[in-house]
């Protein structure tokens, strides 16, 4: 049984390789310049009446603030979110997006497509759903795009993963640095 898998297997490793670092790169570049440039999932919820008056958007939360500015708990809070951000969640969103949810929009029977196949409405339809499943909802259909681009390329989703991570881990720093709690 395991001998069946190994293919399986063979796709989902991380890869380190400069094209996915590159993208990973490029990718956060999208994500913080475009930043203000655009209404965001919250935004535009407000301007089509989807919260009330008395309903207040969620303040942004920064753990300095919340737990004092040299608080031992706000630098684990920190790290413990960059760590995840970057080692967590993006083979969870990878498989989900660019393997199990691209391939079966192309066919129910997921499997049966190749990981590296490219189909259009999939690889369009899969990007909308990631874009707005996340609040800079433009930015992340860019990413998407980038992300699925990747796969079909390299025919694996480990490029994916790894600017997955290479995005989120510079944006972990980024928010840290400049204070853009937002972000998360």
């Amino acid at each position: 049984m395991v001998w069946a898998l190994r293919p399986w297997i063979a796709e989902m490793r991380w890869r380190l390789s400069w094209p996915a670092i590159v993208v990973g790169m490029v990718v956060f570049g999208i994500w913080v310049g475009l930043d203000g440039l655009y209404p965001t999932i919250d935004q535009m919820g407000e301007k089509l009446g989807f919260r009330t008056a008395e309903r207040r958007p969620i303040p942004t939360w920064n753990p300095f603030i919340e737990y004092g500015s040299n608080a031992s708990v706000a630098w684990f809070f920190v790290g413990v979110r960059i760590l995840g951000s970057s080692l967590v969640v993006p083979p969870i969103e990878e498989v989900f997006y660019r393997s199990y949810l691209y391939r079966y929009l192309a066919r129910p029977d997921f499997q049966a497509v190749p990981l590296g196949c490219i189909r259009w409405t999939p690889f369009f339809l899969t990007a909308g759903v990631f874009g707005f499943a996340h609040r800079e909802w433009l930015a992340g259909i860019l990413c998407g795009l980038a992300y699925q681009g990747l796969v079909c390329w390299k025919k694996r989703l480990g490029d994916a993963m790894t600017a997955h991570a290479v995005t989120n881990f510079l944006l972990g720093l980024w928010v840290v640095g400049t204070g853009d709690w937002h972000f998360w």
